[in-house]
């Protein structure tokens, strides 16, 4: 079935499910840009990984579904400070390698987009994706479009831990918890499982009306068809 999202319903859907009644501009130009990358490159994909790609930048963006950077600072320079003193206080107990410290060439490989993309390899591997020099100009991973491309690619092809959308969401089953580990293991997965269903519901409520006015339009023209005999 090809996607047609009925952005109104959608919107009003989200809105009072997962948005606290309220939307911001900043908010409807992210989700718009993921609904239209979506429907452009995936019209008969599954609504449900739609659902589940726009619940992982709902949670990793804290909900403003803007490209952020690790710990939602404003500056590399501040984020590198945030890490450093939570590391220090051994609150990143899963950081096996510090990744945030400028290098060599004084450029950081923190966490950016909307969903965080950290460490020298994994910019390189998104660069041939996105067709930007990542590498050269990390900073353009806050970019919209650079954002929405690896979040939807990173989450198809497996670029982040190995998991893919496919592996938790197909024809025999629907593991929304275990969908998390496309991104970060178990890490807030119940959560993440309650945001990939609210926005299912919103994409789904959305088929509904679609349907039933392509129906009305058929109708219609039957009738017209009809009278003009």
């Amino acid at each position: 079935m090809v996607i047609h999202i009925d952005r109104t319903f959608f919107f009003d859907a989200v809105r009072q499910s997962l948005f606290k009644g309220t939307l911001s501009e900043g908010q409807v130009e992210g989700m718009t840009a993921i609904l239209d990358s979506f429907e452009e490159r995936m019209p008969q994909a599954d609504w449900r990984w739609l659902a589940y790609i726009l619940a992982t930048a709902f949670h990793e963006t804290a909900f403003t579904m803007q490209p952020v950077r690790e710990t939602l600072a404003g500056s590399d320079a501040k984020a590198i400070e945030i890490l450093d003193r939570a590391y220090a206080a051994g609150k990143l107990s899963w950081v096996k390698a510090v990744y945030w410290k400028p290098d060599e060439d004084g450029k950081c490989w923190l966490g950016r987009g909307l969903v965080q993309l950290t460490h020298k390899r994994n910019y390189e591997a998104m660069s041939a994706i996105t067709g930007i020099d990542l590498v050269a100009e990390p900073d353009r991973a806050m970019e919209m479009v650079a954002a929405v491309t690896i979040l939807i690619e990173g989450m198809l092809v497996g670029s982040f831990t190995g998991h893919r959308l496919a592996d938790h969401l197909n024809a025999e089953k629907e593991d929304w918890v275990n969908a998390r580990r496309i991104v970060n293991g178990t890490d807030r997965a119940e959560k993440l499982a309650e945001y990939g269903r609210a926005f299912h519901a919103a994409l789904r409520g959305a088929e509904a009306p679609g349907i039933l006015q392509r129906l009305k339009g058929w109708l219609a023209r039957a009738i017209a068809r009809l009278c003009r005999r």
